[in-house]
C-alpha cells in the first residue's frame, strides 16, 4: 500500500540545516499494524507527517497505492488525505462544546454528506468504538479514554484506508492506554484497516505486528538481520 524510496527531508539551510530523514526506504502492506519508535529528533514524526501528506520530502519517492505522491499538487494531496487517511493524535482535538456525535460528523460535513447520512455514519462509527449511548455527551462529560474513542471514531467515519496514530495513548493513564490499544488492534483485525502508529512506549508498540526503529533520520536494521 505504501512505499518510501530513498526519502530525504532537510529543514533549514547551510550551517543550520537539519537532516530529519536520510535515505529512508520503507514498505507497508495493506492491513498491517506498524509502530514507529525512536528518541526525539530521530525522524519518526517527520516520516509520519510525510505519510499523512502534512509535509513533503526534499527528494526521494512516496508511493501510495502505486501513485507517486511527490508529483501531486497541494490540492491533490489534500484530497488524498481527506479520502484515504484518518488521523488520531495525542491531544484528542475535540470541539469542547460539541457532542460526540457532532464531533464525529465533522469530516462528513466537509464532504457535504447529507445530514441523515452523516448521523447514521457517525452513530455507526461511535458504536464501533464502544460508545453507544454516549452520542450526545460533550467532551467534558467523557473520560480521557472515551474522548480518545470519539477521536478514533472521527478518524474512522470516512472509512479511510490508513489510520495514522501519533502517540494515541500519550495523554492517558496506563489502563486507559491499553484499552485504546486493544481497540486499535481489534479494528485492525476485524476491519483490515492499515494502522501506522508513533509511540515512545515499548509496551504500546508491542501491540503492533512490526516495530520500525528510527535513529538520526534513518531506519535501523531489524534485530537479527
Amino acid at each position: 500500500m505504501i512505499k518510501l524510496q530513498r526519502l530525504n527531508k532537510v529543514y533549514g539551510k547551510g550551517a543550520a540545516a537539519v537532516e530529519a530523514l536520510r535515505d529512508v526506504n520503507l514498505s507497508i502492506n495493506e492491513g498491517e499494524f506498524v509502530a514507529m519508535m525512536g528518541p526525539s529528533g530521530s525522524g519518526k514524526s517527520t516520516c509520519m507527517n510525510i505519510l499523512g501528506c502534512l509535509d513533503t520530502p526534499n527528494s526521494g519517492h512516496y508511493l501510495f497505492q502505486d501513485t507517486p505522491v511527490e508529483d501531486m499538487s497541494r490540492n491533490q494531496r489534500a484530497l488524498l488525505r481527506r479520502h484515504f487517511i484518518g488521523f488520531v493524535f495525542q491531544g484528542f482535538n475535540l470541539l469542547a462544546r460539541t457532542t460526540a456525535l457532532e464531533n464525529v460528523e465533522l469530516p462528513l460535513v466537509y464532504r457535504r454528506i447529507p445530514r441523515a447520512q452523516r448521523h447514521a455514519q457517525a452513530r455507526s462509527a461511535l458504536a464501533s468504538v464502544g460508545l453507544e449511548g454516549r452520542e450526545h455527551h460533550t467532551p467534558a462529560e467523557l473520560s480521557g479514554g472515551q474522548q480518545q474513542r470519539v477521536a478514533i471514531a472521527r478518524a474512522l467515519v470516512t472509512q479511510p484506508s490508513v489510520l495514522l496514530a501519533d502517540e494515541p495513548t500519550g495523554n492517558l493513564d496506563s489502563a486507559r492506554g491499553h484499552e485504546i490499544m486493544e481497540l486499535l488492534s481489534k479494528l485492525n483485525r476485524e476491519q483490515d484497516i492499515t494502522i501506522i502508529m508513533v509511540t515512545h512506549e515499548a509496551d504500546i508498540a508491542a501491540y503492533a505486528q512490526r516495530v520500525i526503529h528510527f535513529l538520526d533520520g534513518r531506519i535501523q536494521p531489524e534485530q537479527g538481520n
